[in-house]
């Protein structure tokens, strides 16, 4: 018991026995300052500047953007901008598929690939059976008004006025001899009109460039898309005078006349029109001679 008191007292006598701390000038050995200290208040001092510099610490980590600097946090800026990177990638992975659908339907018209339209072959036997002296085509009372009131509205309507069907004129994009003309049959869905090389090949109405490239099969190809569905291609051009994205207008020089590609017999321009996805004779149109 009396060794276990003075092991205390000799533990509080180490504890409480006072240091002198004193700074002094190298040179003139002056005082500057001192501290009176002991292990007991050393102690506390390192205890309470301990818990005080984690506290600090824990704020910076918590509070400020320190943090982002740490491995294992990551701000909450970091994580909204990787919300709207996931919802503009969605977004864009969704236009890719548009564009390729929209780019595999050109690729269609670039190489002739047209399915064939499905008919009810039913509906046309019946058709066929019914004998046409026996069809009545005089209009009844009801579509004989009706002929009259739209009659009487497109009279003054301006979407029927001359202006307006002026718009739906094409322009020949070449002037020259038919060498092969449409021919669904072969699937040559086009007009080749020979001409003289490297003459300037002009748009066959307003419209906007979707297609400006090189292809093996047919050299230089350029396409246009009009109003109302309309698309014209023109293809074996020797150059092209406009890119992808243009606007261009009704006679306009967009390529010259060439040779280009594979699947080409001479200087020719072949000359394709679409309307709503389905090719059609230009010549119905168009006067190239």
């Amino acid at each position: 018991m009396a060794n276990k008191e003075k092991r205390t007292r000799k533990i509080k006598k180490k504890l409480l026995h006072k240091y002198r701390l004193v700074v002094l000038n190298e040179d003139t050995f002056e005082e500057r300052f001192s501290f009176k200290l002991n292990r007991l208040n050393v102690f506390v001092f390192s205890s309470i500047f301990t818990v005080f510099l984690i506290a600090f610490t824990t704020f910076l980590i918590a509070f400020t953007p320190l943090r982002e600097y740490i491995p294992g946090y990551s701000s909450t800026r970091l994580k909204q901008r990787a919300t709207d990177l996931t919802f503009k990638t969605d977004s864009l992975q969704q236009a890719l598929t548009i564009n390729e659908q929209y780019l595999a339907s050109i690729r269609k018209v670039l190489t002739g690939d047209v399915k064939t339209v499905d008919f009810n072959k039913d509906s046309i036997l019946e058709a066929a059976q019914i004998d046409g002296f026996e069809v009545s085509f005089a209009a009844s009372k009801q579509d004989s008004l009706l002929r009259e009131k739209v009659a009487q509205e497109d009279k003054y309507n301006p979407l029927t006025s001359d202006a307006a069907k002026i718009n739906f004129i094409l322009f020949a994009p070449v002037k020259g001899t038919i060498s092969e003309g449409y021919d669904p049959k072969k699937k040559h869905f086009a007009v080749d009109v020979v001409t003289v090389k490297d003459s300037p090949v002009k748009a066959a109405t307003d419209g906007t460039v979707i297609f400006a490239e090189w292809t093996a099969a047919t050299g230089y190809v350029i396409i246009l898309e009009h109003k109302n569905n309309l698309i014209t291609v023109y293809k074996h051009n020797a150059s092209l005078s406009k890119e992808q994205g243009e606007l261009v207008k009704e006679g306009e020089v967009i390529a010259t006349v060439g040779n280009t590609g594979e699947l080409t017999t001479g200087p020719h321009l072949h000359f394709e029109l679409w309307s709503d996805g389905f090719p059609i004779n230009p010549t119905n149109f168009i006067d190239f001679e």
